[in-house]
């Protein structure tokens, strides 16, 4: 399998595989990983890793994934806590006293597309298969998040979101967050109808010809993460301190679970983050 990108690096190919950015392993106070769809014990339509316990997967090798991801990247399995994801844009503070939810303890919550922590020892967890992970950092006050921005909660700005409520609980400066952008569906595979279209065109503030691409019969190509990346400088991050994936996830569908890509028959990847 060939693998180009000047943004990640693809680690552990001989067990299981998993992708980091380049400018997060900079950090040295954070660990994070983002899941692939290989090394995993899944079968059928999940083969082999899958990270979704919602799908149909067998529970008993959804969790074994999770020991395995765990072991490759380097985070305690005890530690994980997950989202709840259905496209909105609640934010949940989490700590210590959630750990395991959603992953060997039951969901406590539901509609939950991010999660911020500055506890170290609880490891953020959130799902994808084409829409747009956020990671982000804020460097002074050790807290971190991550958030999941399909296109509706692109338009209603979880980005932004995230960083007001990282401010309320930890005092984040927008000036001091590092923050990553993907892997996703890029703008080379995610066409949208027009209603959709719409929905980013309201985004007045915004420089719109820079991700909405009209392709005619009604039809738009839509770039989520430069959206994304546009929200969260506009909030006020130094726009040198995002850095956007380079993989899409339908074109590396070997690597990479795409909705799109299987028509809907395939597993889940996770991000994961943790302060160490």
């Amino acid at each position: 399998m060939e693998f180009n990108s000047n943004t990640m690096k693809l680690n552990n190919t001989d067990t299981t595989p998993y992708l980091a950015f380049n400018s997060l392993e900079e950090i040295s106070f954070i660990n994070h990983a983002f899941s692939t769809r290989l090394g995993g014990v899944s079968r059928g339509d999940f083969a082999t890793l899958n990270t979704a316990f919602n799908r149909g997967d067998d529970p008993a090798h959804v969790t074994e994934n999770y020991r395995r991801i765990c072991r490759s990247a380097g985070f305690d399995f005890e530690s994980l806590t997950a989202s709840a994801q259905d496209h909105h844009v609640y934010v949940r503070a989490v700590g210590k006293e959630n750990r395991g939810t959603g992953i060997y303890k039951p969901r406590d919550m539901e509609s939950v597309d991010a999660l911020v922590t500055n506890e170290p020892g609880v490891t953020l967890v959130t799902y994808y298969a084409d829409c747009t992970p956020l990671f982000i950092v804020d460097t002074e006050n050790r807290a971190i998040a991550l958030a999941h921005a399909g296109w509706r909660g692109t338009v209603d700005r979880i980005g932004e979101r995230v960083l007001h409520k990282m401010k309320e609980l930890y005092g984040t400066s927008p000036e001091n967050v590092r923050a990553a952008v993907g892997p996703a569906i890029s703008v080379c595979c995610y066409e949208v109808d027009k209603p959709c279209a719409d929905r980013f065109y309201e985004l007045e503030d915004l420089d719109t010809d820079r991700f909405v691409f009209p392709k005619g019969g009604g039809k738009f190509m839509i770039d989520l993460l430069e959206c994304n990346r546009q929200i969260l400088a506009r909030a006020g991050v130094p726009e040198k301190n995002i850095e956007l994936s380079d993989l899409c996830t339908s074109c590396n569908s070997d690597l990479l679970w795409s909705h799109r890509a299987t028509g809907g028959r395939r597993g889940t990847m996770s991000a994961f983050m943790c302060l160490v």
